[in-house]
This record gives C-alpha cells, sequence and structure tokens, in this order.
C-alpha cells in the first residue's frame, strides 16, 4: 500500500461534495501535470490511502482520508471541447491524461499547512517543500501514520 496527499480546491471538489457524491466517490480529473498523472497511472492503485488536502483557499489543509478505489484510467475531460481541461492532443486510442477515483473515507478536522509546518516529524513532505506546486505527493508511511495521529486527536464525521 502506497500513501498520497491529493489536493482540491474546494471551490470545485471539497471533502463536503466527496461526502455528498454518489458512494461517496470521484474521478479525480483535470490532472494536468505529467509527473501528478505519472503517479496515477503508473504508481496508484486500489486501496492506496489518501489524504484529502484543500488548497488555494483560505485556510489550506488536510480535511480528510479517502482511498484510491479504481485504477487509472483515461480522463474523459481531455476530450471534451468544452472542458477547461480539453486537450487537442489527445485522443480515444492514445490519451494523453489519466485519474483514478478516490473515495471518502471519513472527514477530520482540518489539518492547516501552519500546524503541518510545527512537526519535525513532516519536515521532509512534499508539500512544505519551498516550491513545490504538485497537485499529488507521495507520502511517506511514517508521516503518514504521524498525521493519523494528529488527525486523531480530533475527528468530525462526514
Amino acid at each position: 500500500m502506497r500513501y498520497w496527499l491529493m489536493k482540491s480546491e474546494p471551490s470545485d471538489v471539497s471533502i463536503d461534495d466527496l461526502a455528498a457524491f454518489p458512494n461517496q466517490t470521484v474521478a479525480w480529473y483535470g490532472v494536468r501535470n505529467y509527473q501528478a498523472r505519472n503517479f496515477m497511472r503508473d504508481q496508484m492503485h486500489p486501496g492506496d490511502k489518501v489524504l484529502f488536502y484543500h488548497s488555494s483557499c483560505s485556510e489550506p489543509g488536510i480535511a480528510g482520508i479517502a482511498r484510491v478505489s479504481s485504477l487509472a484510467y483515461p480522463d474523459a475531460t481531455q476530450f471534451d471541447p468544452a472542458s477547461k481541461y480539453f486537450d487537442p492532443k489527445a485522443s480515444a486510442a492514445n490519451p494523453r491524461w489519466f485519474n483514478v477515483d478516490v473515495q471518502l473515507e471519513r472527514k477530520t478536522r482540518l489539518l492547516s499547512l501552519a500546524e503541518l509546518r510545527q512537526h519535525d516529524e513532516l519536515s521532509g513532505m512534499r508539500i512544505l517543500q519551498r516550491g513545490n506546486r504538485l497537485s499529488i505527493t507521495p507520502v511517506d508511511p511514517q508521516e503518514y501514520a504521524f498525521i493519523e495521529t494528529l488527525l486523531d486527536r480530533t475527528s468530525v464525521q462526514a
């Protein structure tokens, strides 16, 4: 099993949106960075754990725990000319972009970016590195376990 941090803008898909979706599942669409795409396409597997992270908002941070619930498959938005994620170089025969399905396990208290920075145990996390802009990053198993202990101090139900 692997561990991931996946960023979503709450104005697009928030943890509350995920909780309201059928089967509490969303296709992780719209990723247009090759490294993040490769993580989904080549390394993610059903059952992998996900730290669901709210980004580009007033208080960024981890908002819940989810899991990967599918293998990667072509992102349908790349084929839709009306989508902001449309890619004219992509075709059904040669898709360029992929997504996985992500399913909610539980909503948590917001573990803010500022709080993450307070713990030396997390200093190696990519999300805390200067200049990191990737929407999907691997998380070390020890970092994930430490974050779980922080989140378990106060959880909320979805």
